[in-house]
């Protein structure tokens, strides 16, 4: 069984909020789960886990201040073969660079091999519903796809 590791990068904490919110659901149907709200790349299991990066986009399109040491070190690293990932992005599309730190990080790690377990969520923080709820409620299938369900 894949545990999972939620890796934030949030600025204003829209993003840290939405990653504890899954990380609540994930423990509460028994799925061993932990959460980096300063994501240590060398701290991090690459092993029978699935990482689930929550980013936000912040400035012109940039990764927030949060997550840019891991960022730096993962740029280091040649081969991530064998890791699983998904990301969720949160933006406003009301700037023309929506999301493009968690596009941005979705091709970085594809780059370096990683595997892409299923699409990426793209959370508009001008929508009615609040990016925790559509999180949670994409929550489910992204179980599903990546056969987390506990006995």
């Amino acid at each position: 069984m894949y545990s999972v590791n939620i890796i934030i990068g949030s600025q204003m904490g829209s993003a840290e909020y939405v990653g504890e919110q899954l990380a609540e659901q994930l423990i509460s149907q028994g799925i061993t789960t932990e959460v980096h709200d300063q994501p240590d790349f060398s701290q991090i299991d690459q092993a029978n886990t699935i990482w689930l990066l929550c980013t936000s986009t912040y400035g012109a399109g940039d990764y927030p201040e949060n997550l840019l040491p891991f960022i730096n070190d993962l740029n280091q690293v040649d081969d991530l073969k064998g890791l699983k990932f998904s990301v969720i992005g949160l933006g406003d599309t009301s700037y023309d660079t929506y999301n493009l730190a968690g596009r941005n990080l979705e091709q970085l790690l594809i780059s370096k091999g990683a595997e892409c377990t299923a699409p990426r969520l793209e959370l508009n923080i001008l929508d009615e519903e609040l990016p925790e709820d559509t999180a949670l409620a994409w929550l489910p299938e992204w179980i599903e796809i990546n056969n987390l369900k506990t006995q």
